[in-house]
């Protein structure tokens, strides 16, 4: 692997790439509020029924 050029930074930017989704993944967790995973968590058990408010 050491004789081709340039194949040295795949690993950083897979790093990179991983890191970021990462981060990204856990600002929107953490960002959502309690409804809306409560909303989530009751996709299962709605049936494809219209949510009655």
């Amino acid at each position: 692997m050491e004789s081709i050029l340039g194949i040295e930074i795949y690993p950083v930017i897979s790093l990179l790439i991983f890191f970021i989704f990462f981060v990204a993944v856990s600002i929107y967790v953490f960002g959502l509020t309690k409804k809306d995973v409560e909303d989530m968590g009751n996709i299962p058990l709605n049936d494809g029924l219209p949510e009655k408010e």
